[in-house]
């Protein structure tokens, strides 16, 4: 772990004048509106911390207070922004410095955006490795470009994700989540954006913050919602508070020096864990090079709240994603998800909890009654357990309780969860393997995959690339599974964009997406029907989503054999003579007493009542 600044030196710091001026001001702006009227300003200048500071009258506006934190060249300033201020600028002096503080309108129908749900899906990009445009700027920054380095900068930036939302829009997906965007200015492995050096400014690589807005705007206009991915947890090493901590405790250090977490997660739940292990889970750090954050620490929680809020409002996003996020201080989340659902209560918020178990991923959805009286705000978590028990049905030999059975069990533990219809299924992200290399290349296999995905009662979610059948090796190695898109940049012999290159295999499975994908989008019925299955049988697995008057029928024959499947076995829910189209070669027939179901694929039925 690099040495951490110490209090003698900040001391010594302060012996600089306020001449320098504020070299820090966050959040950079803010709204008048708000349902929470505070707000906490974070002023960073050589020996700020023992400064008056005076607000000019502004109706509305009161300054509350001020105080220091450890370091002399911080202070918070409390400010009260009521229902009657209005747009304008807040002059504010300190030290004899002014600071003029912007105060924006907030947009029309802000607070009642309508965030992500069942009715979406969604496409994960690494904006590093999708596409270059031209908006990213290399000088002054620690790591360059080499896209022969797995785990180096490729230069994919804002510019070429805009370029190409049309296609994403193309393909029947309604939500863009890009990996983190801002500021990673470190030395090595900077590109994947979980390292952040500033959290208020988009990564220059990519663009500006004013790039971002422009991307989020197009993307809204083609009916596309954009998911930010925020980093509550840790830092990177070069974030410029790791220079001048506010505080020794703004991080959560060890007496016996640097600790990493042991990722225990259970000892949260665990009745039986020993305190010393709950602790090292939350408080241990991810890495030397990811300084782990202690939200105990009450600027610092403001800080994480107002930043998240920021960015919500300042770019129009739709939802939110939480990377790490049990690793956070509990406390700390329950009032993060509130003040973050009091401003928006219908967005969305996926918390990101790595466990095959529903009962720990169910602990942190708003609406668990849970056993320890916690209480969580966070509508929705990613679907690991059910992740898992997907590729397990497709890898794994069929019997009573193994292969394409885990699916039907897996779902079935959905009576742990408060809202699992809100909960995100998906078929591999950039921490996971490519689905087509798991399932060994076997197409048939990966149809069944997202055909479930799209179909079930979650919201789906696709990693990009897999329209395409990309691959990596089985084994995780993060710099090729998140490999460039290819058509991406310029001189590309092969193009997912425009086809270029492609294989027939690769081309047929990019429409085959878009079919599937196009058609759930307009289907209401699988954005909010209800859902019965039965038990599967020789290797298919059957379920329907209905209401009244609609009806889709899924089967999953994971067999190489033509399947004939009698009707009788599900006489709730369909009969012979029903009228039905299947969804993805648009055949329309009269069903018999026996459904014949190709080998080794997906079949989809919609019926006409």
């Amino acid at each position: 772990m690099k040495p951490l600044i110490t209090l003698v030196t900040s001391l010594l710091m302060s012996l600089n004048t306020m001449a320098a001026g504020l070299q820090h001001v966050e959040p950079p702006n803010w709204w008048v509106g708000m349902r929470n009227t505070s707000l906490q300003l974070m002023l960073h200048a050589p020996g700020i911390a023992d400064a008056t500071p005076e607000l000019a009258p502004y109706t509305g506006v009161r300054l509350v207070a001020s105080h220091r934190a450890d370091s002399a060249n911080y202070l918070f300033v409390d400010l009260d922004i009521g229902a009657d201020a209005q747009p304008g600028e807040l002059v504010l002096t300190v030290a004899g410095t002014t600071l003029r503080y912007p105060l924006q309108a907030r947009a029309p129908g802000s607070a009642e955006r309508q965030g992500f749900g069942p009715r979406d899906a969604i496409y994960l990009v690494v904006p590093d490795r999708f596409a270059q445009g031209g908006s990213g700027r290399q000088g002054g920054m620690k790591q360059g470009v080499n896209r022969a380095d797995p785990g180096g900068r490729h230069g994919g930036d804002l510019a070429g994700l805009r370029r190409h939302l049309g296609y994403i829009a193309g393909l029947g997906f309604t939500q863009v989540w890009p990996t983190p965007l801002v500021e990673n200015d470190s030395a090595t492995y900077s590109y994947h954006g979980y390292a952040a050096t500033d959290f208020y400014q988009v990564d220059p690589r990519f663009g500006t913050n004013d790039d971002f807005r422009a991307f989020a705007a197009e993307a809204k206009a083609l009916g596309v919602g954009i998911i930010q991915d925020i980093v509550l947890n840790h830092i990177g090493s070069d974030h410029w508070w790791m220079a001048d901590l506010p505080a020794p405790d703004w991080l959560n250090q060890w007496p016996q020096g640097y600790t990493e977490t042991h990722h225990a997660r259970m000892t949260l739940q665990d009745p039986y864990a020993a305190p010393s292990d709950r602790k090292r889970f939350t408080d241990g750090w991810f890495t030397p090079g990811m300084p782990d954050l202690n939200q105990r620490r009450p600027e610092l929680a403001t800080y994480l709240t107002q930043m998240t809020l920021w960015w919500i409002e300042s770019a129009g996003l739709s939802g939110l994603r939480t990377d790490t996020y049990s690793y956070s201080d509990r406390e700390f989340l329950t009032r993060w998800s509130a003040r973050v659902m009091q401003e928006y209560p219908k967005l969305n918020i996926v918390g990101e909890e790595w466990s095959p178990h529903p009962a720990v991923v169910a602990y942190w959805q708003r609406g668990k009654r849970n056993h320890d009286g916690y209480v969580s705000h966070t509508p929705s978590l990613m679907d690991f357990p059910l992740q898992s028990h997907l590729l397990a049905a497709l890898t794994e030999d069929d019997g009573p309780f193994s292969g394409i059975t885990r699916l039907y069990e897996g779902l079935a533990h959905d009576f742990v969860y408060a809202d699992p219809a809100n909960l995100v299924l998906f078929e591999g992200n950039h921490d996971t393997p490519r689905l087509f290399s798991l399932l060994k290349n076997d197409v048939g296999l990966t149809k069944i995959a997202l055909a479930y995905l799209a179909t079930t009662r979650r919201i789906p979610q696709v990693f990009y690339g897999t329209e395409i059948l990309m691959q990596s090796p089985v084994e995780r190695d993060d710099g090729r599974v998140r490999a460039d898109m290819p058509g991406g940049w310029s001189g590309d012999a092969v193009s997912a964009f425009t086809g270029a290159g492609l294989t027939a295999q690769q081309r047929d499975m990019q429409d085959w997406v878009r079919r599937l994908f196009t058609w759930r989008k307009r289907t209401t019925v699988i954005h909010d029907g209800a859902l019965m299955q039965y038990a599967p049988v020789g290797g298919c697995y059957v379920f329907f989503r209905y209401d009244v008057g609609r009806s889709v029928m899924v089967v999953l024959n994971k067999t190489d054999k033509t399947v004939a499947l009698p009707l009788s076995r599900f006489p709730e829910r369909v009969a012979a003579g029903t009228r039905a189209r299947d969804v993805l070669s648009g055949q329309a027939f009269t069903l018999a007493d026996r459904l014949t179901v190709p080998p080794r694929g997906p079949l989809i039925l919609e019926f006409e009542h």
